[in-house]
């Protein structure tokens, strides 16, 4: 509809271009911004202006779910209005010195009402100490259940950076930089119960460099028959390049990790820039990521295309393509399957995408004087 409304539009402002370009300017501006547009909306209260870091599930009813740190404390906002409008905050929990900051923070999975958050919690906090744990709630956020913990080894998580995903079923998988031996290793752990316990942790991935990115978050999906995906930055003679490993059985074991892209990032500090990864519904994983001051989406196997130049990309998959979210600057930008290109914010960060199980909500989340969401698809 909007493309015949812009072509008879076009079509008719050409022919008259002498006598009213001026007018023909501002109309196309007022019609491509109108089409365009997309309307945030305020997550939190104006009291929650130091809310950070968000992270959005979205169940099958199309209920969205935005878990988000503030000081020490975790909370949740819901919609049940495909994101309309947001309920007041419920506060999740407060077990300590709550890890915030460069994508850490808390995750958030969603299964027919049942709510898992994870988040990283210290009593010393600032990397001296810490541990991933859980909370649950049975009843879509009104009560809670937790902290039980993730790694298995004491302080192991210290570093604060984490990832979940929850599978078809409802199954859990969680992935995190761990610091149980020399170097820093990738390790996962697997829930049947919502988050009520955790298997025993497993070794993803160790570099043969002696360990991989230190400051990169990871990346977890699952697609729709319980095959488990994880990217991270690898850190190998010198290379800070991004990596898939896959698992064919609900994260017992992985797959030999491989490079993503042609090109190599060669840098001896860590970006503190995991990129994201998501699965479409096909099945095809869809990846994107920063490389020096560019973003990149790539598909295993595949060259990698070139996006924008930013940081902090993320990725949701729909039928219909994909929806991609970045900073640059401070301004948060998005992107549409058709590559049309929207400015979310001037002055956010923290911006991240969720979509619905059938793919047909897509729900975009930032920071900015508290936190705020955009619907993208709906």
């Amino acid at each position: 509809m909007w493309c015949t409304e812009l072509f008879v539009h076009m079509t008719y402002f050409r022919k008259r271009e002498k006598t009213l370009q001026p007018f023909i300017m501002l109309s196309m501006i007022a019609l491509l911004a109108a089409l365009f547009a997309v309307s945030p909306v305020q997550v939190t209260p104006m009291s929650f202006a130091e809310a950070r870091e968000p992270q959005a599930a979205i169940d099958r009813d199309h209920r969205i779910y935005i878990a988000y740190g503030m000081g020490d404390a975790l909370y949740l906002s819901a919609s049940q209005d495909e994101g309309a409008t947001f309920q007041a905050p419920i506060k999740v929990a407060q077990a300590g010195k709550l890890a915030l900051g460069m994508r850490r923070g808390p995750r958030i999975a969603a299964y027919d009402g049942i709510l898992t958050i994870t988040a990283t919690y210290a009593r010393l906090g600032g990397g001296r100490d810490g541990d991933l744990v859980a909370f649950r709630s049975p009843d879509r956020g009104l009560t809670w259940t937790g902290p039980v913990r993730v790694n298995d080894v004491e302080g192991s998580a210290r570093e604060g950076l984490h990832a979940m995903a929850v599978g078809p079923s409802g199954e859990l998988a969680c992935s995190w930089l761990d610091l149980r031996s020399k170097g820093t290793k990738l390790y996962v752990a697997t829930s049947k119960d919502g988050g009520a316990s955790w298997s025993k942790n497993r070794l993803a991935y160790a570099s043969p460099s002696g360990s991989i990115c230190e400051c990169c978050h990871p990346s977890l999906a699952f697609d729709g028959k319980s095959k488990l995906f994880v990217m991270f930055r690898n850190s190998v003679s010198g290379a800070r390049d991004m990596y898939l490993a896959t698992s064919g059985d609900g994260g017992r074991t992985f797959s030999p990790a491989s490079k993503l892209g042609e090109g190599t990032w060669r840098l001896d500090a860590c970006p503190m820039d995991g990129g994201a990864l998501d699965i479409a519904p096909n099945g095809d994983v869809k990846t994107f990521w920063r490389r020096e001051g560019t973003l990149y989406a790539c598909s295993p196997g595949a060259p990698e295309r070139m996006i924008a130049e930013g940081k902090q990309g993320w990725v949701a998959a729909s039928d219909k393509g994909d929806f991609l979210a970045w900073t640059e600057g401070r301004r948060i930008l998005a992107s549409t399957p058709s590559e049309r290109v929207i400015e979310l914010s001037e002055q956010g960060n923290d911006a991240v995408l969720a979509a619905s199980p059938d793919r047909k909500l897509i729900l975009a989340a930032w920071a900015e004087a508290g936190i705020k969401s955009a619907v993208l698809r709906r």
